[in-house]
């Protein structure tokens, strides 16, 4: 493995860029914000939300680049497909359809292309929705790495429903609906180059079923986001920064399994870094806690959801107490952990 050395003042694009942490806002500060800066984009969300004559629609595109493009829980295709659902779901949407673009890489097996088509098709049908529209590239050998696939995604958001990270606030708790770190340790654990093995599987999944359940039955859902690259730590810092406010997590109760701990552990890794993709952050008033989590109970995708966390005044920052008392800053991920992740 190698860590990526996080110059801010390269001329070249560095792994870091791709990490969803520090160089990342960076380069969307830097680079993409100034060229298409627009109300849209300024919603500083996964995904944006837009008026049309019957009400507001959402719109999220995301592109995936996994290593290896078949992994213990999943595919690069149903990745693709749940990861970009999730995002629209984050938005307070319920997902219509997708497009799906895909660059190929001359000499990638049919068969294989094949399994990831039929990958996307299930993934799409779990969560009732239409891929209705896709584009084909072919690069030559040594061009791409197999294959990469970027999704886009509309969904409709229902009226009365404003999701976004600025409106976390003192009083608010974090709900985390999953264990986090599967995904990324089981990616990690794929690579054959690593040589480390694991019996974990990846969490991908489509969350919109159980989000848009908590929608209809809970009046007040303040933010919802889900801890993709950078993981929990990176996300919690962005609403922190958007919100001004400050999140407190507590240790004893982060969902944290054995094996992502050992694994962590070993690989001198920080479990609130690792990449999730089944999972989501549910910020909202502690009075409506009990009944969020009485919902997400119901769920496969939120049978182990649990309060971790709360939001308090305090300068922009994200603070974990530790079990033995004391209390220790988690800052935003800079540079790269594990690259090609999603």
């Amino acid at each position: 493995m190698t860590c990526t050395v996080p110059f801010t003042d390269s001329d070249r694009i560095l792994l870091g860029h791709g990490s969803g942490g520090r160089l990342t806002h960076e380069l969307i500060q830097k680079v993409f914000y100034p060229a298409f800066a627009n109300p849209f984009i300024e919603q500083n969300h996964d995904g944006c939300t837009f008026s049309v004559a019957s009400g507001n629609m959402a719109c999220s595109t995301d592109s995936f680049v996994v290593d290896p493009i078949f992994f213990p829980g999943g595919t690069i295709g149903d990745l693709a497909v749940n990861g970009t659902l999730n995002d629209l779901a984050c938005c307070g949407a319920t997902p219509l359809y997708l497009t799906a673009g895909f660059i190929l890489e001359e000499g990638l097996l049919l068969s294989d292309l094949h399994r990831i088509v039929l990958s996307m098709k299930e993934a799409a049908a779990h969560a009732d929705v239409k891929i209705i529209a896709g584009d084909t590239k072919v690069v030559e050998r040594g061009k791409c790495d197999k294959l990469f696939i970027n999704t886009t995604g509309i969904g409709m958001v229902p009226a009365g429903i404003r999701i976004a990270p600025e409106l976390a606030q003192p009083g608010d708790v974090v709900i985390c609906s999953a264990p986090i770190g599967l995904h990324g340790i089981t990616i990690l654990s794929a690579r054959e180059s690593i040589g480390f093995k694991t019996m974990l599987k990846s969490d991908t999944a489509s969350l919109n079923n159980m989000l848009g359940h908590l929608l209809t039955n809970i009046k007040e859902v303040h933010v919802l986001r889900d801890p993709t690259r950078g993981g929990v730590a990176t996300t919690l810092n962005e609403i922190a920064g958007s919100a001004s406010v400050e999140i407190v997590l507590y240790e004893a109760t982060l969902p944290i399994p054995e094996g992502v701990k050992a694994a962590s552990e070993m690989l001198g890794l920080d479990p609130l870094y690792i990449a999730n993709e089944g999972v989501v952050l549910v910020i909202l008033p502690e009075k409506e806690a009990d009944e969020a989590l009485r919902i997400m109970h119901r769920f496969p995708e939120g049978k182990e959801a649990v309060v971790i966390g709360r939001i308090v005044d305090g300068k922009p920052m994200v603070r974990v107490k530790t079990l033995f008392g004391g209390s220790r800053i988690v800052d935003m991920l800079t540079g790269e952990q594990l690259p090609r992740i999603c």
